[in-house]
């Protein structure tokens, strides 16, 4: 600690350690940053109308809002993205118009985007300091690595990360990936963070330590601008909840205000009702069946698993446990060490994801963006992409066909969307979430695999994905859902395994599910 901030590297001088400190010229102002009446369109979309903010110095913000809401593009505003149609962007009493990127940087604004940005062929340290790397050897300007991991570790410390500064990228986990996000963002000379989505990935000790990240920032005068879908942990730590409905400000919360229930009201203009799991339906016969199952994360112990049609099994663990490894074996992307899987009785070990896909076992991946879609290609084409046979007639691809099958997707799943010919990319992530069910629900599947359902969607979004979920177990689908999100599993599932180090460490019916016990079996202890 330096002042009354922590230490971090950066800035114009790369080899000295500068600290996080409010500037003394911004120290007085009650408000450094605000936008007013700022508006910003798309064609044939409204994205921000009128929209107004002010940021205090040592504040979190909570901003929250369905999908589609504006918080995207209030965000690239600040960021020096976008340019704003209209309105001022006033920063320590001086308005602009819109800001570059560069502004945005030298104000002090740092973001941590919920999409990665790292390149997993470098190190810890180098994806940090990516292009301020401290140099030695005069003219030959060769990178100082021993400096440089020297001046990452106090950063990895105060995210409360376990892995080091020379760790390979390509060696981490998401979650773990995520907090060399945050510690990016904090080397620079911040005033603002931006927090988008951060705990999207993150199970329930990683979340407690962002969350304390988040205080620690806000107790050394920093503002925090966080944006999530999880609305228990805005409750948590936000001083002011902003939030957005349509582009336009719904309603400000502030103290006592800030709960659950008010900010899904100001959402989406009313309460919402999610439907959960009950007892009530009955699961039907084992429709897959893993026994000895060895995958590359835990090579030496096995996995034994049944899912039976009809349900919702959820598969809890801590990140890294080798839950999503375990879904790779039954989609045949992984192959396994050792054991069988079995399909309504029959054995079946599928090769590749082409096998999988024939045997009517599909997978929702945990990062929809890099498996799931292809963001440059049309709804329609997404759809019909993993049965083209289906739609051809001599090796020719029917556009009509495939027009046919996405339109009655796109219905029947509410994506919203102009046309089945807008590119997914544009769409918000719960609809591009709909768009990789759609293209399994029109190929009848047997076994439905969900890794993270709904990482990045919002509160309405995820409601309907989960009816999606029950409306496939209510059909006799089998249906395993891993997921970090603790009151995701607890609510939704009809039983709930736990992993721990590879195995499953407990199954848990729904009268025993709670979160101690999850926790337990997750840690490799037993259930009360």
């Amino acid at each position: 600690m330096t002042g009354n901030g922590f230490t971090a590297i950066g800035g114009a001088n790369q080899n000295e350690a500068i600290s996080f400190e409010v500037p003394s010229d911004a120290r007085h102002q009650a408000h450094f940053l605000s936008l007013h009446d700022v508006r910003k369109t798309y064609p044939g979309v409204v994205a921000l109308d009128g929209f107004s903010i002010e940021v205090t110095q040592g504040e979190v913000i909570g901003i929250v809002g369905e999908n589609g809401a504006g918080k995207s593009t209030l965000m690239k505003i600040l960021g020096g993205v976008a340019a704003p149609d209209s309105g001022t962007i006033r920063i320590d009493g001086t308005d602009h118009d819109r800001l570059t990127v560069k502004h945005s940087l030298e104000a002090g604004i740092a973001f941590v985007h919920q999409e990665l940005n790292l390149f997993d062929n470098l190190d810890v340290a180098a994806n940090i300091f990516l292009g301020r790397e401290p140099l030695r050897g005069g003219p030959l300007k060769l990178v100082d690595r021993a400096k440089l991991r020297k001046m990452v570790v106090p950063l990895v410390e105060r995210v409360g990360a376990n892995f080091k500064a020379d760790t390979p990228v390509s060696k981490l986990s998401l979650a773990q990936q995520q907090m060399v996000e945050i510690a990016k963002a904090l080397s620079i000379k911040a005033r603002l963070v931006i927090l988008d989505e951060p705990t999207s990935s993150l199970p329930t000790a990683e979340t407690e330590k962002l969350l304390s990240v988040i205080r620690g920032l806000k107790a050394d005068g920093i503002s925090v601008i966080f944006i999530s879908h999880r609305l228990h942990e805005v409750e948590r730590v936000a001083d002011r909840v902003i939030v957005l409905r349509d582009g336009m400000l719904a309603g400000t919360l502030t103290n006592d205000a800030i709960n659950h229930d008010q900010m899904v009201k100001l959402m989406i203009g009313r309460a919402l009702k999610a439907r959960t799991s009950t007892s009530s339906r009955d699961a039907g016969s084992v429709a897959l069946s893993a026994r000895g199952i060895r995958t590359t994360a835990y090579p030496h112990r096995t996995v034994d698993l049944d899912v039976l049609h009809g349900e919702i099994l959820g598969l809890a663990g801590l990140v890294g446990s080798g839950r999503t490894e375990f879904a790779r074996v039954v989609f045949g992307i992984d192959r396994s060490f050792g054991g069988e899987l079995h399909l309504d009785g029959k054995p079946i070990m599928p090769g590749s994801s082409a096998d999988a896909v024939a045997a009517g076992i599909f997978l929702i991946p945990e990062d929809r963006k890099l498996a799931g879609i292809l963001l440059d290609f049309a709804i329609a084409q997404n759809i019909s992409l993993p049965n083209l046979p289906a739609h051809a007639s001599n090796f020719i691809v029917s556009a009509a066909s495939e027009n046919a099958t996405a339109e009655t997707q796109r219905s029947s799943l509410g994506i919203k969307a102009p046309s089945i010919a807008t590119r997914v990319g544009t769409l918000s992530g719960g609809n591009q979430q709909k768009v990789v069910l759609a293209k399994w629900l029109a190929m009848q599947p047997k076994i439905m695999i969900f890794d993270e359902p709904t990482r990045g969607i919002d509160i309405g979004a995820k409601a309907e994905i989960y009816r999606l979920m029950h409306a496939l177990a209510d059909a006799g689908v089998a249906v395993l859902m891993i997921s970090s999100d603790m009151e995701e599993v607890i609510s939704v599932s009809d039983r709930v395994a736990v992993m721990h180090e590879g195995q499953i460490s407990g199954i848990l019916m729904k009268d025993q599910l709670d979160q101690e016990n999850v926790l337990l079996l997750a840690v490799g202890k037993s259930a009360r």
